[in-house]
């Protein structure tokens, strides 16, 4: 399929809260190049901001980010920064807090509630902004989220966070949150070739109450952190071939058939897979075409 004049709006668009997004946005985590999470080749500074640049251009109005995004010369926020600064007012930044990593790259432990604060306020300072459109509380394993969930509550109150969504939780931590502050949307591994019953359980109970529910990796499948993935079902590359689009195209179109209220965040540092991620939102699957490609998810399980 071609990607020249394709923009975010053919993907549809949801509402996170009172802010309307399109349903493809852009996750900035590759932007810092290899060493996003571990030593690496840093990304190059000029084609990450290009990039970014060109995502708005696109139309992407929904980036997805965090203060521990970085590697050793490369900040994901300070790149957005740098790039998109002054931000139009229909651009919805959304961030992370929880995990805590040390300057030199090592992962520490996981944030104590009173600790959230500041790492709300890295964000601000770094992205250079007076309030943050949605800040997820990442969950670090632990059993109950409420006193993490609450000291971001009460940073809403203040007005440094205007909405709140939670990420890597289960069913029962939605409605531990929930009863504390409104949840405006959900982030957690989710992708065609990962089977879980409790994400499959979170994406329904989203769907029923008009929360967001968006899946990190559901490009990179097995390989996480390091990529988009390279092993492809036969099905997939069928369907890919059928329309004439990329396996990553058809992995993105699989995730937003997923419901309306499914946004995608593909991530990348190359303007090439930039435009043809976001191309994968104009992209159309047949009820039998998805199928086929339910049959490759019910396999894996």
């Amino acid at each position: 399929m071609t990607s020249e004049t394709i923009t975010a709006k053919a993907s549809g668009t949801f509402t996170l809260g009172d802010l309307s997004v399109s349903r493809v946005g852009f996750g900035a985590m590759r932007l810092t190049g290899s060493a996003a999470f571990h030593h690496g080749t840093p990304s190059d500074r000029d084609r990450s901001i290009a990039v970014l640049r060109e995502a708005v251009d696109l139309g992407v109005d929904h980036i997805d980010t965090a203060a521990f995004y970085f590697s050793a010369l490369r900040s994901a926020n300070e790149l957005i920064n740098t790039a998109l600064a002054p931000y139009g007012d229909d651009l919805v930044i959304a961030t992370k807090v929880g995990p805590h990593r040390e300057y030199d790259g090592d992962w520490g432990t996981s944030a104590r509630p009173d600790q959230l604060r500041g790492h709300v306020e890295e964000n601000l300072r770094q992205l250079g902004r007076d309030h943050l459109d949605l800040v997820y509380l990442r969950r670090m394993g632990q059993d109950s989220i409420a006193e993490h969930f609450g000291a971001l509550a009460e940073l809403r109150e203040a007005g440094l966070v205007r909405h709140l969504g939670v990420s890597s939780v289960e069913p029962r931590h939605l409605a531990e949150a929930q009863a504390i502050a409104p949840v405006v949307s959900v982030q957690n591994r989710y992708a065609l070739d990962r089977p879980d019953p409790q994400a499959d359980e979170l994406l329904r109970r989203c769907g029923e109450q008009g929360i967001a529910f968006v899946p990190f990796y559901a490009v990179a499948g097995d390989t996480g952190e390091r990529g988009a993935t390279t092993a492809h079902d036969d099905e997939v590359l069928a369907v890919a071939r059928a329309h004439g689009a990329s396996p990553a195209q058809v992995r993105i179109a699989w995730t937003l058939h997923q419901g309306p209220n499914v946004l995608a965040i593909p991530g990348t540092g190359n303007p090439g897979h930039l435009a043809e991620n976001v191309a994968a939102g104009a992209l159309r699957l047949t009820a039998d075409e998805l199928a086929r490609l339910n049959s490759v998810r019910q396999q894996a399980g």
